[in-house]
């Protein structure tokens, strides 16, 4: 069975996309894994990292989005409901076993969800937390259930914030990595990530397991990125700290534009050899992570 990974920070803009859909292309292209990406962001920027404006609209038109399944698994009465496997987009980028769920800009918000759930609980005759709950236990498990065993790896590219959808890609997660720019409002979110994961493993809702933190637009050192590394440092311990660092480089931009990873657009660009690196480091620490090891 594959590991899900959460790639996850509650802030924005640190690198959680480069560094999904980097680590998932070398993954299947360098070591033959079979890697999905699941897009949670209604930005669709993981999706719109592999693909064309025009391939995700023929997708979305075809409803071979997140959107669909999650709409599937709320409301169970949908008719011609589609299964997971045909919703997937696969070898992403020429790439063999590389595939993708793609994101969708009208994912379900919180405020709808809520009136799913509280029709559920009345139907149900049950408590609205117990159900509200209950979803978000569920939901996502539900989804990638049907697949899991066909990947090695499945990563999940989180948007910033906390809603019910992240909060059940978490539980839905074996293990999370958490990219961070060395900067004090990156470390915030690094803080309300782990207040929320405390939250969930004292209600025994989750065993999910950190595999590190990823340094992610790398410039020239300052006191003030040193006294940011340092305090994460003394938080995580340098065993968690992922040793190679994501440089800052124009092409992984530009490779964005080109709707393709920086490591097919431009391998021999620094940030794509970061990557390269990171994805090696990545594996290591999958493994003494999954056996316990630090």
């Amino acid at each position: 069975m594959g590991y899900v990974v959460s790639i996850v920070n509650m802030k924005g803009g640190v690198g959680k996309t480069t560094v999904t859909v980097n680590i998932a292309t070398c993954l299947a292209r360098d070591y033959q894994k079979r890697v999905l990406i699941v897009d949670l962001d209604t930005q669709v920027n993981a999706t719109l990292s592999v693909m064309s404006p025009l391939d995700f609209a023929k997708l979305k038109k075809e409803r071979r989005t997140l959107k669909t399944l999650v709409n599937q698994t709320i409301q169970a009465d949908i008719g011609q409901p589609l299964r997971i496997q045909e919703v997937i987009y696969r070898d992403v980028c020429g790439v063999p076993g590389l595939d993708i769920l793609a994101g969708d800009v009208e994912l379900f918000d919180d405020y709808l969800l809520s009136a799913l759930i509280n029709t559920k609980a009345i139907a149900n005759q049950q408590n609205y937390e117990k159900t509200w709950n209950r979803v978000e236990n569920y939901l996502m498990r539900m989804i990638l259930k049907p697949v899991i065993r066909n990947y090695d790896v499945i990563l999940i590219d989180f948007p910033p914030g906390d809603n019910l959808i992240t909060r059940s890609a978490v539980l839905a997660s074996h293990l999370y990595l958490i990219p961070a720019r060395a900067e004090p409002l990156s470390v915030v979110g690094i803080g309300l990530l782990e207040s929320r994961i405390k939250q969930l493993r004292e209600c025994d809702r989750t065993k999910i397991k950190m595999i590190g933190l990823a340094y992610t637009a790398r410039g020239q050192a300052s006191n003030m990125e040193l006294k940011v590394k340092h305090r994460l440092e003394a938080e995580f311990g340098p065993a968690n700290i992922f040793a190679t660092e994501i440089p800052q480089n124009v092409d992984v931009a530009k490779a964005v534009e080109d709707y393709q990873p920086v490591v097919i657009n431009n391998p021999k660009a620094p940030g794509a050899r970061a990557f390269r690196k990171l994805t090696a480091e990545f594996l290591q620490k999958l493994a003494k992570t999954v056996r316990g090891k630090k």
